[in-house]
């Protein structure tokens, strides 16, 4: 098994922008963790970049207070840094292709936001033939509410484990992860 880890959009928007993630609680530590126990383990990591459209974009704008990465994840290492545009980390970026040459065969996700981009890159990866390990307590999001309805950020992101879990991704805790990286 070769595998990549992909750590995605873990920037200042949700910390102190308008998407403040809420649950689960120490996801960033364990994202760190994550980052740390692949290093140790020679695990290439990708950390993706989301960007808004332009840098008036409501959310995510190049170059204002919520794009740029957060601090801890910036001065970790890391193999590739790739600016992604959409939810899916595979649409228009070099991501596909790295891990092409990388001979990787599996990835395991961390970051932001459980329901948008984590999901959505999963179902990219397994769509390609990827094997996916979907990293739960390193994975978070906030509570939701729009025209449909509202979901608290627990139950979203419980949906979304239980729908990995079911077809797509072998669901684990940080901690059973970095235990399979010393197997």
């Amino acid at each position: 098994m070769t595998r990549a880890l992909l750590v995605i959009d873990v920037q200042m928007e949700y910390f102190s922008g308008a998407l403040p993630v809420s649950y689960p609680a120490g996801s960033l530590e364990l994202i760190l963790a994550a980052m740390d126990a692949a290093m140790e383990h020679l695990v290439p990591v990708a950390v993706i970049q989301h960007a808004g459209a332009s840098p008036q974009a409501p959310l995510f704008a190049p170059g204002g207070p919520g794009w740029p990465l957060h601090p801890e994840v910036a001065q970790r290492p890391r193999d590739i840094l790739i600016p992604k545009q959409l939810p899916g980390s595979f649409t228009g970026t070099e991501l596909g292709p790295w891990l092409a040459e990388l001979g990787a065969d599996t990835v395991a996700i961390c970051g932001y936001m459980t329901q948008m981009c984590c999901d959505t890159t999963s179902r990219q990866a397994f769509h390609q033939g990827l094997n996916v390990e979907f990293l739960s307590d390193a994975t978070g999001t906030l509570d939701m509410a729009n025209s449909v309805g509202q979901v608290s950020a627990e139950q979203l992101h419980q949906a979304i484990l239980v729908t990995q879990a079911a077809r797509f991704a072998t669901v684990l805790t940080t901690q059973e992860w970095i235990n399979s990286l010393a197997a």
